[in-house]
């Protein structure tokens, strides 16, 4: 039975990340509710997700057909980001961003909602170092635990003029999944990994995440916008009231 909580867990959480970002509010908690203390729970978790974006990343092929130079580009600065977050986690006290990240995930939120999606720019366009630096600190913020990261991570690419909604997170998917990805070889090398919950909850994140991008690609972007940006601010204000 646990290993079919976790497998459901995981398709749940891999549709709700492929589609709004939100894939840890899902798995997180069923990690927790196995008896997982936090810090397993999130290493566990991490290492998990990185099968969320090995299945988003191939279901977000069409959109990413003629923009994997600049969505690479963008993932290398990311890479270093959950570098840097993992070792954090490992290293320091788990509430460290406990204040700060409301008010990040709640400006992201609004930001989604006011901004339709841009036309996309040339991609030999160089990202300046405000986007860098955005890019950067939300792998950090992934790769040490990442909550929300990937609405933080949309707005950031909405705004840099990506295109669609559905090509955003296709690039999402690709650039925040490097930061996951860094981060969870480290976790898995030195972290409190359980691997027994890890398995199940990666095939079920597989296939979510994999499914996830058709469904961005086949639904209303308008709508979806505003689904994600209320889910965000939602989120926002629980983890506020929470945290103070």
């Amino acid at each position: 039975m646990t290993f079919l909580l976790l497998v459901v867990a995981g398709f749940a959480a891999g549709l709700t990340g492929t589609i709004a970002g939100l894939a840890s509010l899902v798995s997180y908690p069923a990690l927790l509710a196995i008896g997982l203390p936090p810090v397993s729970a999130n290493v566990t978790n991490t290492v998990a997700l990185l099968f969320n974006s090995f299945g988003a990343v191939l279901g977000s092929r069409p959109e990413l057909t003629g923009h994997w130079r600049r969505a690479l580009q963008l993932a290398s600065v990311s890479v270093l980001g959950g570098a840097v977050g993992g070792a954090l986690l490992l290293w320091t006290p788990s509430d460290a961003f406990e204040k700060i990240v409301p008010i990040l995930i709640g400006g992201a939120s609004i930001a989604i909602l006011a901004r339709r999606p841009a036309e996309a720019r040339s991609l030999e366009q160089r990202p300046g170092w405000p986007t860098l630096l955005a890019i950067f600190l939300i792998g950090i913020y992934g790769g040490y635990f990442g909550a929300a990261a990937g609405v933080l991570m949309l707005a950031v690419l909405l705004a840099i003029g990506t295109g669609t909604l559905a090509r955003a997170g296709a690039y999402r998917n690709l650039v925040l999944g490097a930061a996951n990805g860094i981060a969870a070889v480290g976790f898995a090398l030195f972290g409190p990994v359980v691997w027994s919950a890890a398995l199940p909850l990666a095939l079920g994140f597989f296939v979510g995440g994999r499914l996830g991008p058709v469904v961005v690609r086949h639904s209303p972007a308008d709508a979806l916008r505003v689904v994600i940006a209320l889910a965000g601010v939602g989120l926002a204000v629980y983890l506020a009231v929470d945290a103070y």
